[in-house]
């Protein structure tokens, strides 16, 4: 397998592990605040949502690719790490908005449909990382984040 679909495979696996961790949370947190009005439910909901992922996503990428931006020498390619970064915050950016407007959106109406707090936040959930998988590919493949002469 070339190193390119390693890379693709190895943040797909990121994302997905993080997506399941922060769902299972997630759902905790809306049942949680279940008694709380729909707005708000889904709102803490989402922030719960958002800092669990990152945190998770995070760990995760870290451990992937912390031996890519070691040069030889010892010392952090911060060219690499630079360019990297950016690509991540322009590919996730975009991923994270959408993912973000179906997540809540969806959540708000199932709520309001008397959906139970936990499956209102899974249904949702699940809706939205469909959504955001593919468009954080298309994102990662616009910014060619795997394509890079450096490496």
């Amino acid at each position: 397998m070339n190193s390119e679909r390693l890379q693709y495979l190895k943040l797909n696996k990121n994302i997905f592990l993080a997506f399941l961790v922060s769902m299972t949370v997630s759902a905790l947190g809306a049942n949680y605040f279940a008694d709380q009005i729909e707005l708000l439910n889904s709102t803490i909901t989402l922030m719960i949502d958002h800092s669990v992922y990152y945190a998770v996503f995070g760990t995760l990428f870290y451990l992937d690719n912390k031996k890519k931006y070691i040069l030889e020498n010892g010392k952090i390619n911060r060219l690499l790490l630079k360019s990297d970064l950016l690509k991540i915050v322009l590919s996730f950016g975009s991923s994270e908005i959408i993912y973000s407007i179906v997540r809540w959106g969806v959540q708000y109406e199932l709520l309001i449909l008397n959906y139970d707090a936990y499956m209102a936040s899974v249904i949702s959930h699940i809706l939205a990382a469909i959504v955001f998988f593919i468009v954080i590919n298309l994102g990662v493949n616009f910014t060619k984040l795997f394509k890079n002469k450096n490496r």
